[in-house]
């Protein structure tokens, strides 16, 4: 009986705050993603401070480092509200146990006074054989060790309460010494936020006095872009043309051979039948890639988007934007690229403007590798994922290096372009 009552206990404490701890836990996660996500901005924006010129990196850049601790503070306001309540429920809990307590004391008086005036052996003895049939007997027998069993697990309930009280007690201090630690992270977080804001309006003033600088070396970049544009998808194309040449040298073959068997042997007709070793190896990495969507590591170590997939608005010229086939990361200067799946190079590419491009096939999908200074990879290569295969570019004026990374579905002769955001790990 001890037992089950220590179980109905943990069980009325438990439940209710089952709920409460998964909230609070997926809290503090996101909270340390965030975390980690300013360490990187920060981390970006320190290696600039020593450059006379801004650039609409480092602009990028302190946009994201104040998203992300406005995010933080959204999420800290949301511990402190769960912390909040949890100190409400805990404290409503303390009260339902102290009533429970009296109203266990009192049925534990009422029994320690029906034992005491029968605690002797006579009266049990007496009380037993008062009754009127053997059955009777037996039943008010079993009815005094029923009630020294509830005597028992009553006083065992008395207890456990009280040191259930002292423990919820301990732990409405513990979380309020939590949410005071968020709060005064909130404050330094504001401070952080303004400061963040009064370099991003200093970058702006600047950049405002030289618009048709910036208007004119915007005109270059896209046209660097186009070119990239076309390089990529000619490469793409030529593999594509290769392989179904490769593919159609097989079915030439394989069907020479049947031809031969067939003269040789008039009695034996063989249709012929080409290889699809190739494809089924294709379509496995297709899956295995398909099904690492959204937990695909990041091609730089370290790093933010600072363009994003798609149309982009231009961080301080106004109706003109920029559409980007994949997402830019900008990162540590001459940081090192990683693949980010196994495959096989089938591309590496120096172009004008983007520095080298490496492209690595994973069944249908092709990873695409832009603006590397150095490339330590071959066409034909196998790699692993993670796997570097070169460093980025960077330049004179800059503490911070791009790397532009694309995601390209092929089915037949259509390239599709995905968006790298809704692949790479969050």
């Amino acid at each position: 009986m001890a037992n089950v009552t220590k179980i109905i206990v943990f069980l009325l404490l438990g439940v209710g705050a089952v709920h409460a701890q998964d909230s609070s836990d997926k809290l503090k996660k996101e909270q340390q993603r965030l975390e980690s996500k300013i360490a990187n901005t920060k981390m970006l924006l320190k290696k600039t401070q020593s450059n006379k010129d801004a650039s609409f990196n480092e602009l990028q850049v302190i946009e994201n480092q104040i998203y992300y601790r406005s995010q933080l503070l959204k999420n800290y306001d949301n511990q402190i509200r769960g912390a909040e309540l949890k100190v409400e429920q805990k404290t409503e809990q303390i009260e339902a146990y102290g009533e429970k307590i009296e109203r266990l004391k009192a049925q534990y008086k009422k029994l320690i006074l029906y034992a005491y005036k029968n605690r002797n052996k006579y009266g049990r003895m007496m009380f037993i054989f008062a009754a009127k049939s053997y059955h009777e007997a037996i039943k008010r027998n079993n009815y005094l060790k029923r009630v020294a069993e509830i005597q028992e697990n009553q006083f065992i309930a008395i207890a456990q309460h009280q040191e259930l009280i002292q423990e919820e007690i301990k732990q409405i201090d513990e979380e309020k010494q939590r949410k005071l630690a968020v709060v005064a992270d909130k404050k330094k977080e504001r401070a952080a936020i303004e400061e963040d804001r009064k370099r991003q309006e200093a970058i702006y003033r600047e950049f405002k006095e030289e618009e048709d600088a910036i208007l004119a070396k915007l005109k270059k970049e896209e046209r660097d872009r186009e070119v990239l544009r076309q390089r990529i998808a000619a490469a793409i194309q030529r593999e594509i043309a290769e392989a179904e040449a490769r593919r159609k040298a097989a079915e030439a073959k394989n069907a020479a051979k049947n031809t031969a068997s067939t003269s040789t042997k008039s009695t034996t007709t063989t249709k012929a039948t080409p290889s699809f070793e190739a494809t089924k190896e294709s379509a496995a990495l297709s899956a295995n890639f398909e099904g690492n969507r959204g937990k695909l590591p990041w091609p730089v170590e370290k790093g933010t988007v600072t363009e994003k997939f798609g149309k982009n608005p231009h961080p301080t010229l106004k109706n003109v934007t920029t559409n980007n086939r994949g997402i830019d990361i900008s990162a540590p200067k001459n940081a090192q690229v990683r693949a980010v799946f196994e495959g096989e190079v089938t591309s590496v590419l120096n172009i004008p403007g983007a520095g080298k491009v490496v492209i690595i096939k994973h069944g249908d999908y092709r990873t695409v590798y832009s603006n590397l200074q150095d490339t330590y990879v071959t066409v034909g290569q196998k790699v692993s994922t993670k796997k570097v295969i070169g460093s980025l570019l960077s330049k004179k004026d800059q503490s911070i290096s791009v790397a532009h990374f694309e995601i390209h579905k092929v089915v037949g002769s259509n390239v599709t372009c995905l968006n790298p955001s809704l692949w790479v790990h969050q």
